[in-house]
């Protein structure tokens, strides 16, 4: 592991000690106090001040009022990061920190469903739906939930399996089903709106297999492959998946095709069922050779800009995650972030939104890459260093960086 790996985490984890656990992110503009007066409620324009805010070379929420605020879905990688660098160091106060985030996660949920599930802390309009705060999301619901799972397979507390099985009863209960016949279905996105969205539908079913490995509830298994099932099934010749089907979610991007391919992933290691990976290998080499420039990793297939931090770090979560098998490759994954560190990393420790043509996007957002580069360079720490597998002590892993 390179000395600048090293060096990046801590920096990473100081900046992040700074923060009180709250922060931007992206898509916060519905947040501006003046926001339903300036958008009179109609989606186009919220989409219009939410993307306003999000793509503006500098940081126009302070003038707006938008304030810094919780965030589940950062407190979910925060977990899954500091267990990691508990893992490789021994040292508690990691320990601490993940125990910290994940019994705040405990105290967040939304509530009104079958069981644990998570969403924004602001209102969010897409193109095809709007969020109010609070809704529940299956892509937040997974991400935590593996945090969870990280947790149980980490610490053996039973009261993390529990968290993650009540989020497999939100899948299951609360979210829509497409049936397409008795092998295929896929989940939705939000309650109660049914959208066909491929990371959402993958990611509910990794949930559903990784519990089903330690419960061995039947039902979870059998949801998890009909939902592997359509996604597959839409997989294009070249490898491809868009991002969901409909003629308003045809493209095709980076940190959304690493989700689905890590969500594969996980359902074949949880369940044993192997049928899938020529999908996973096809899809791994399409988005080595269609979404990266060099080390670069690319926002959308067909552009080099946007360079986005949610890009970076999900390239080196992937390719860190991912065996060789299956064209994962970890070297991979550290020139990626060697490449963020040196052009993303700001001196005080965090990541930079993104780059343009025109410049870089300095402004420093929790969950959207302070989080999600600690979980996925953490883990690229435990590959390297193969403590998954390796019966070594915390010291000698030490020893070993």
């Amino acid at each position: 592991m390179t000395d600048a790996i090293i060096d990046a985490i801590d920096r990473l984890n100081g900046w992040i000690n700074e923060t009180n656990w709250v922060g931007y992110d992206p898509f916060d503009g519905l947040s501006a106090p003046l926001a339903r007066k300036l958008t009179f409620e109609v989606p186009i324009l919220r989409i219009g001040l939410q993307q306003s805010v999000r793509r503006l070379p500098f940081n126009i929420r302070p003038i707006l009022g938008i304030t810094k605020k919780h965030s589940n879905q950062a407190m979910g990688y925060f977990a899954s990061g500091y267990l990691r660098l508990f893992s490789i160091t021994g040292d508690k106060g990691y320990l601490d920190k993940a125990v910290f985030c994940l019994s705040d996660l405990m105290k967040n949920t939304s509530s009104g469903y079958s069981g644990h599930a998570w969403g924004w802390a602001f209102d969010y309009q897409s193109r095809g739906y709007f969020s109010p705060r609070g809704v529940p999301t299956v892509v937040w619901t997974a991400f935590i939930s593996h945090a969870f799972m990280d947790a149980y397979e980490y610490l053996s507390d039973p009261a993390y399996l529990d968290v993650a099985r009540g989020a497999c009863r939100f899948i299951l209960n609360d979210l829509p089903r497409h049936q397409i016949d008795n092998n295929t279905l896929c989940i939705s996105y939000i309650p109660p709106t049914l959208m066909e969205i491929h990371n959402a539908n993958m990611l509910a079913a990794s949930v559903l297999a990784r519990v089903y490995k330690h419960t061995r509830e039947d039902e979870l298994a059998h949801i998890a492959q009909q939902a592997v099932n359509y996604t597959v099934g839409h997989q294009r010749a070249d490898g491809a998946w868009y991002y969901g089907e409909g003629l308003r979610w045809r493209w095709v991007d980076g940190y959304h095709t690493g989700f689905v391919l890590d969500a594969l992933y996980m359902y074949q290691q949880a369940t044993g069922d192997m049928q899938f990976e020529s999908h996973l290998r096809r899809g791994m080499d399409f988005y080595r050779q269609a979404l990266f420039d060099g080390a670069i990793a690319r926002h959308y297939d067909n552009q080099t800009y946007p360079i986005d931090i949610q890009s970076i770090s999900q390239a080196v979560q992937t390719f860190a995650l991912i065996p060789d098998e299956y064209h994962g490759d970890p070297t991979w994954a550290e020139q990626v972030a060697l490449w963020a560190i040196e052009y993303m990393q700001d001196p005080s420790g965090y990541f930079y939104f993104r780059k343009t043509s025109a410049g870089t996007n300095k402004t420093p957002l929790l969950h959207w890459g302070q989080a999600t580069m600690l979980a996925a360079l953490t883990l690229l720490a435990q590959r390297k260093l193969d403590v998954v597998n390796q019966k070594s002590t915390p010291e000698i892993l030490l020893e070993a960086i």
